[in-house]
């Protein structure tokens, strides 16, 4: 089979049993992968890049020879680049300067333009990636701001392709879903499909320290002290996006930044696995909730990107040991 493009190549993504940590760690369900870093872009963010991409033109909101800005913690970007590339659009992105260099450097790679902004600002500060990113839409000519956090073709996205695969392929018989929560478009899009095919799965959503994601679910308020700087990558917010459909969400758990990176460099050793830091905080959040699981359930997680991302960081033992997460 021939495909004309790389875009072609998006998505049904293959599901992968985990045997060693779930046994080491007593997690008695089956736990199963959904391995997104087969994607082209090596990210489940190709999914909603394409279709952001597609209802924009559809919408004429993205015309020929314009520029797609973004403000991204990397995956995103990627999977607009590939789209931009094979549609013919230029691409400015921001991001923060907390984003591992390799993604940065992977934007510049397929020819997107880079602008790193502090971490350590209020999402509403001039400087924030989110302003710098809102701005640049609104000066640059035949610009089109794509807000994946507010753009809702972000979780239809994965209603209609994330979800629907992730049924076939367990045959309708898991019980769980579970994934780090960053836009919510992944965890509100799955998570409403599943529900409508059984209201009974669980679907649990993967927050950090620093993150104010699980308290807003519980409260409805954002609460500031929760609120402070966490070195996860691509998991947490310090604003409620739009794609967050808290409806479908049945709880959160939180993981600390040490455990999610010591998890996904177990994942890599135990299971072949090289994948990005997200993946094992959500890994880790089966082992939080191991209480509530029975030998027959099955649980599903998403890994949404590859290790390739995080080789200066969590995969090299200086950069760990400088963040006190090994000895």
């Amino acid at each position: 089979m021939i495909l004309n493009n790389i875009l072609e190549t998006i998505g049904n993504t293959p599901l992968v049993r985990l045997n060693t940590i779930p046994k080491e760690q007593g997690i008695p369900a089956t736990v199963l992968a959904k391995v997104e870093f087969f994607n082209p872009g090596n990210s489940v963010k190709d999914r909603m890049a394409l279709k952001m991409v597609e209802d924009a033109e559809a919408a004429g909101l993205l015309k020929p020879g314009g520029t797609i800005v973004e403000g991204t913690s990397g995956n995103t970007g990627m999977g607009l680049a590939l789209a931009a590339i094979v549609k013919g659009y230029k691409c400015i992105f921001t991001t923060t300067d907390k984003q591992s260099k390799e993604k940065v450097d992977i934007l510049r790679a397929v020819g997107a333009e880079v602008i790193v902004c502090p971490t350590n600002v209020e999402p509403d500060d001039p400087r924030s990636y989110y302003s710098v990113a809102k701005r640049l839409g609104e000066e640059t000519p035949n610009a089109y701001y794509v807000n994946q956090y507010n753009n809702l073709s972000n979780r239809q996205a994965h209603y209609e392709t994330t979800g629907p695969e992730i049924w076939e392929q367990t045959e309708g018989k898991l019980t769980h879903f579970i994934v780090g929560v960053g836009t919510g478009g992944c965890i509100s899009g799955i998570g409403k499909y599943l529900k409508e095919q059984n209201p009974d799965i669980k679907i649990i959503g993967v927050d950090t320290y620093g993150s104010t994601l699980k308290a807003y679910h519980e409260t409805g308020k954002i609460d500031e002290s929760e609120i402070y700087p966490y070195i996860t990558e691509g998991i947490g917010e310090d604003i409620i996006p739009d794609n967050i459909d808290f409806d479908v969400i049945d709880e959160f758990v939180k993981v600390t930044d040490k455990d999610g990176a010591v998890m996904a460099r177990d994942l890599a050793r135990k299971e072949g696995m090289f994948i990005g830091y997200s993946c094992g905080s959500a890994l880790q959040g089966i082992v939080k909730i191991k209480e509530q699981l029975k030998p027959t359930d099955v649980v599903v997680v998403l890994f949404h990107d590859h290790g390739s991302r995080y080789v200066g960081k969590l995969y090299n033992d200086d950069w760990m040991r400088e963040k006190g997460f090994i000895e």
